[in-house]
């Protein structure tokens, strides 16, 4: 039989019950737009994470307390209080990290800040100076607190733009007070809005002085981080060891098995990042896949009942001379044009609604997304599409072939 007949013939055969081949065919589409969509976003939040570590340079090193996590179990066993003052003082020493260029202890928490009867909670940042060279980003107005500042307790405070709109409206807040914990802090410094940065919204944040935030706002004596720029990208490696010693030595470790703290580089950070977003991605997508297996039921339904219903044109087309190959292929046609349909509208679907989640995700939620479509995921929806009709439309295909033209034509 000649293919473009085969091919005309499936075709027809799909059109006999319009409503049931487009129900059947919902099934594959809701299944490929899902796969698509969640791979784009994933590819998304990908790009964004990557591009905000990078942001923070590869000279930049993060010390963490307690285990690196392996796993959730593990980052409980990040909230621990192994990092002391005792630790940057040791780690500023030149015979112990002699590429050092510069240090920074973070402490971090929530709190409440109040301007007369306006009241917000953004995150406290207890930082130093050094905060804004390594985010690259600046007060819009006033300015950033000093070395002095710092060592002197300064109750002074840096905000992002929405905790300044929060709390004054249109009003200037430079200059102003805001009582956080009880305690009055004047705002020197004010971010210009800047949204998402290295998982930190920056226009959600007030900054003081750590020594400040220690003593005054959370009552602790330890750090959530410490950050470590080298002197030079070259020795980031060199001065990863160097860390690792002193704190060893300062902490009594003499098996690194039983560290109470890790190291990360910016570039470990991307891979590690990179493994877990790829991971995560695959996981949602192969639980989208399931709609694709549940719609390949479908499919095979569909295509039995249309051979039982067609039981007399096989029997007829049989005694005619058609063979049972050619059988078998116009109903397997059918199965995979009904699937690669799918696919097609599926990832037309999918690239759509990943476009209209970008757009909300970059100009409402001031993220720096990026509209991404991976090549894989395309070509991952159309081959699975036809191979659920492949698979899923042999057997009736199979059945269709195998019946005798003598009983197809005395069928009722």
């Amino acid at each position: 039989m000649h293919i473009k007949y085969t091919v005309k013939t499936a075709f027809r055969g799909l059109t006999i019950n319009k409503m049931r081949s487009f129900l059947t065919l919902l099934g594959i589409v809701i299944g490929i737009t899902a796969i698509i969509l969640i791979m784009s976003l994933g590819q998304g939040a990908q790009n964004l994470i990557l591009s905000q570590i990078q942001s923070m340079g590869p000279k930049v090193i993060a010390i963490a307390p307690g285990r690196q996590p392996q796993g959730i179990t593990d980052m409980l066993s990040t909230f621990t209080d192994s990092l002391k003052e005792k630790d940057v003082a040791e780690l500023q020493k030149k015979n112990n990290v002699p590429h050092l260029a510069e240090i920074m202890p973070i402490v971090f928490g929530s709190q409440t800040a109040v301007y007369e009867n306006e009241a917000y909670r953004p995150t406290i940042l207890g930082v130093t100076g050094l905060f804004t060279k390594i985010y690259n980003i600046y007060p819009s107005e006033g300015r950033i607190f000093t070395d002095e500042e710092v060592k002197g307790y300064a109750d002074v405070v840096i905000v992002g733009s929405k905790v300044k709109d929060q709390l004054f409206g249109n009003d200037s807040a430079l200059g102003q007070r805001i009582k956080i914990k009880g305690k009055n802090f004047r705002i020197i410094g004010i971010f210009p809005k800047t949204g998402q940065v290295s998982f930190l919204n920056f226009d959600d944040i007030a900054i003081i002085p750590y020594t400040t935030a220690q003593q005054y706002i959370f009552g602790i004596k330890y750090f959530n981080r410490i950050v470590v720029e080298a002197d030079s990208e070259e020795n980031v490696n060199r001065t990863v060891n160097d860390i690792k010693i002193t704190l060893r030595n300062n902490h009594n470790i003499s098996d690194s098995s039983k560290d109470d703290f890790f190291v990360e580089t910016q570039a470990e950070a991307l891979k590690m990042v990179s493994s877990i977003t790829d991971i995560f991605t695959l996981f949602l997508a192969a639980i989208a896949a399931i709609s694709l297996f549940v719609g390949g039921i479908g499919i095979m339904n569909i295509m039995l009942v249309s051979v039982t219903e067609r039981t007399r044109e096989i029997g007829l087309r049989k005694a005619l001379g058609a063979t049972g190959k050619n059988i078998l292929i116009q109903f397997l046609l059918e199965a995979i044009m009904l699937t690669t349909m799918g696919g097609i509208i599926g990832i037309a679907l999918g690239i759509f609604l990943s476009f209209i989640v970008s757009f909300i995700l970059g100009h409402y939620l001031a993220l720096v997304w990026q509209f991404s479509i991976p090549v894989l995921a395309i070509i991952l929806g159309l081959g699975i599409a036809t191979l659920i009709g492949l698979v899923f439309g042999i057997y009736p295909a199979r059945k269709a072939s195998r019946k005798s033209p003598m009983e197809a034509l005395r069928y009722e």
